[in-house]
């Protein structure tokens, strides 16, 4: 094969690894202790080495444009700001060998196990509390204990489906678990996406060192799901706090990925103890949802009273087994910090054995002997809220490093404990395995953690063939968490022989299921609609301001009538010609982005390129542009962009629900835009070359040439632009569109009979087609953009 691997020159040490200093006492991911380079660690850096520092430099700017164009984003939290921030990748996989990772799956498929045994335990019969192995302080008085859920049988017997766990290697070579995520674990989706990333940059030698792929757990796991849902009418969805939570690109991803509903809290109502989601097609069952908020906040009725994204009474439908969580509603619990001091007991208990990965070192200090542990070693521990579900590398000030103490804060500390032991917790201090990250031009060493997810299918615990590795960006190990400047890298589990090709398609060849089109959810319908709104606003406004800054290019002065009046017809729009990108515009091209960013699970890559491009380049032009033939040229680049998002949404987007609505918010914002900017026709005291400047703005200049001469003026234009049945542009073709796609909407006509927005249509545009262009008025054209917006007001009542 000619690869980058055959083609590299072997070495006995390629240079990368030759500089790269491992630091003493601290192991490292790539470099054993005896400094040998551990297995595929050096095929690895021979290949890097080979590519030379330009070439390299360059696929990684190419994986980061990648993610760019992807619109991966992370929602960092800086004190009372918020910003989505690039996604940081750490363009190093972290290499493991498939011999170790057997090791590690094994360990996680046993843990997620016993946190089924313990959780199934709290909520049911509380041996564990009755046997002295856990306290019951930690239950009783912990937020996360969800006491109307105690006693409640989950659907399919399990509390757990997706499980995350993080793991850190200590000195000792032996990985060892920091946490379990139980709440609502996340990451899988970033980690798909890293792998892509990754592998965009290094795919010839991806391809040669046997990395196990990752659609298969994916696979596995969406099918257990579906399985879970039943046959039938059963439904699966993945509940997002929305666009503001700070993964809710990957909640997005996962559900377009999976080919799962993505719904809010507000998406959803519950009838008669079931859970429904409010679609297009009216109210349809829920039967699994996959929930990425935590447990509390999804009944403001039973659970968090001050939750604004929650449904109320779903907690009634899992009592009455009409819906199933994944996970189970009060699984948070198992986050407790505190917690991890008892499992290694509970383990020989339940199982009769040690973990085979075992916690990292815990002591809750409730206990006599604990609490004196923890005071005679306290330089060596990390002191946190025993119901905290933070991890040490994670914390956001509540966990205290002693050792970083002075002698008074310490002595502070200590009498905290003493004075309310129950409330607190102690860890050892992590001191985490490094990793090489490409600095530079070099290699240098990061403290490093790995998420790996586990998922609950037919045939047991699957565990995610690699998973998440978070890098810090210095050695500090506070600096891995992704809000503190954290990395994500790939993680590629390596085997000595070829891996299985797998991928998400089956190869099923068993009759064909299809998912019904009025599966949108209402909330996406109305967001598509205000989508093909903002996005007709925003191109007629562009158009206006290109005839605008064209006349001021050629007349040289703002005071001519023509512009004049334009200026008057914007300013109510929110539109300013003195801005040569206005503001008013700016807030319509980021309404199109934040409408689409509501339905980013349905809604291509390429579409939401697009749309970001637009979007960066009018800020670009706003901070750079000239009024007069500058702004012109500016006006048409935005204009080529925007036919450009018109034409993958046209040529790309499947004839369903959701491509309709799009539709029909364009047509119904083309005809209004058009009829309004009529009205200048209709004017007898309209300024000398409205005619030709309100053609141009309906893009209607050569065909009224070539149909009209030169003879008719307005008429010919009115003709045009609202009566013309075959003029795309015209109001009579938008009502013709308008109509046939309200047809076809579900409930849109049934038994013969048209619904309400389809007949207000229907009935608009017959007036405009038995009146001639001499009969149109002012009058008129108010009263089509008053029937027009009298339409998106009856599709709102009915849809929404």
């Amino acid at each position: 094969m000619d690869s980058r691997l055959s083609r590299a020159r072997p070495r006995k040490m390629p240079d990368l690894i030759g500089a790269y200093r491992p630091i003493s006492g601290v192991s490292d991911e790539m470099v054993a202790p005896d400094g040998t380079v551990k297995p595929g660690w050096l095929k690895f850096m021979t290949a890097l080495d080979a590519l030379g520092h330009e070439e390299l430099t360059d696929r990684f700017q190419h994986a980061d444009q990648y993610l760019r164009d992807a619109g991966v984003f992370y929602r960092m939290y800086d004190g009372l700001e918020q910003g989505e921030r690039d996604w940081p990748l750490a363009h190093i996989p972290l290499l493991i060998a498939e011999t170790e990772w057997r090791h590690i799956e094994a360990g996680l498929a046993q843990r997620a196990d016993l946190l089924e045994d313990v959780l199934s335990d709290i909520y049911g019969d509380n041996q564990l509390v009755r046997e002295g192995l856990l306290p019951p302080e930690l239950i009783a008085g912990n937020p996360e204990f969800l006491r109307p859920m105690v006693g409640v049988h989950p659907m399919g017997g399990h509390h757990l489906h997706f499980c995350a766990f993080e793991l850190g290697r200590g000195p000792d070579g032996r990985w060892w678990v920091l946490g379990d995520r139980t709440q609502a674990p996340s990451g899988a989706g970033f980690a798909l996406e890293n792998r892509v990333a990754t592998t965009r940059a290094l795919a010839d030698i991806y391809a040669d060192l046997n990395v196990h792929r990752l659609a298969g757990f994916f696979r596995d796991f969406r099918n257990s799901l579906t399985d879970m849902a039943g046959n039938g009418s059963g439904r699966v969805a993945i509940l997002t706090p929305g666009p503001l939570n700070e993964t809710y690109f990957e909640h997005a991803y996962i559900a377009r990925y999976l080919g799962f509903l993505l719904v809010q809290g507000e998406d959803l109502v519950v009838v008669n103890g079931e859970v429904m989601v409010r679609t297009v097609s009216g109210l349809k069952p829920i039967t699994v949802l996959w929930r990425r908020l935590d447990g509390s906040f999804t009944d403001p009725l039973e659970l968090n009273q001050d939750s604004h994204i929650g449904t109320p009474g779903i907690t009634e439908a899992v009592r009455q087994g009409s819906v199933g969580f994944v996970n189970s509603l009060g699984a948070g619990i198992l986050e407790t910090r505190a917690l991890g001091a008892f499992l290694p007991a509970i383990a020989r208990s339940r199982l009769g054995s040690d973990l085979a990965l075992p916690n990292i070192a815990t002591w809750w200090c409730g206990g006599t002997a604990a609490r004196d542990y923890v005071r005679d070693n306290i330089e060596d521990m990390l002191v946190g809220p025993a119901l905290s579900t933070l991890l040490a590398i994670d914390d956001a000030g509540e966990t205290l490093a002693a050792a970083e103490l002075d002698t008074k804060a310490r002595a502070d500390l200590l009498a905290r404990i003493e004075a309310d032991p129950k409330a607190f917790a102690a860890q050892e201090a992590v001191k985490l395995s490094t990793a090489p990250v490409y600095v530079g031009d070099a290699l240098e060493p990061r403290p490093v953690t790995l998420r790996v997810y586990a998922a609950r299918t037919a045939n047991g615990w699957s565990i995610m063939p690699g998973g998440f590795a978070r890098v810090g960006y210095s050695l500090d190990t506070a600096a891995i968490a992704m809000q503190r400047g954290g990395q994500a890298a790939d993680v590629w589990v390596v085997s000595d022989s070829e891996v299985e090709q797998v991928s998400l398609l089956t190869g099923s060849q068993r009759a064909i299921e299809r998912n019904p089109s009025g599966n949108l959810p209402s909330r996406a319908g109305d967001n598509l609609i205000w989508l093909g709104r903002y996005a007709e606003r925003c191109e007629a406004s562009v158009r206006i301001l290109r005839s605008w800054h064209l006349r001021l290019a050629e007349l040289g002065r703002e005071d001519n009538p023509l512009l004049v009046a334009t200026t008057e017809y914007l300013e109510p729009l929110g539109i300013d010609t003195a801005e040569p990108v206005p503001a008013g515009l700016l807030a319509v091209i980021d309404g199109s982005v934040r409408s689409a960013s509501q339905i980013r699970d349905r809604f291509s890559p390429d579409g939401w390129l697009a749309l970001t491009d637009l979007q960066k380049t009018s800020r670009r032009f706003a901070r750079a542009i000239k009024p007069g033939d500058d702004a012109t040229r500016a006006m048409t680049v935005l204009l080529r962009k925007l036919a450009g998002f018109s034409g993958l949404v046209h040529e790309n987007m499947y004839r369903f629900a959701g491509w309709r609505f799009l539709e029909i918010g364009r047509r119904l914002e083309r005809g209004i835009q058009i009829a309004d900017i009529a009205t200048w026709l209709c004017d007898p005291d309209a300024p000398e070359g409205a005619t030709e400047m309100l053609l141009e703005i309906g893009d209607s200049v050569m065909t009224h040439r070539r149909r009209y001469g030169y003879g008719h003026g307005n008429l010919g234009a009115i003709e045009l632009l609202i009566t013309d049945p075959l003029n795309p542009r015209s109001v009579m073709f938008q009502l013709t569109e308008l109509l046939a796609q309200l047809k076809e909407l579900p409930r849109g006509y049934v038994d013969g009979q048209l619904s309400p927005a389809a007949k207000a249509a229907l009935k608009l545009q017959t007036e405009l087609a038995v009146i001639d262009a001499s009969d149109v008025s002012v009058e008129t054209l108010n009263a089509i953009s008053a029937g027009l917006a009298h339409i998106s007001d009856l599709i709102a009542e009915m849809y929404f």
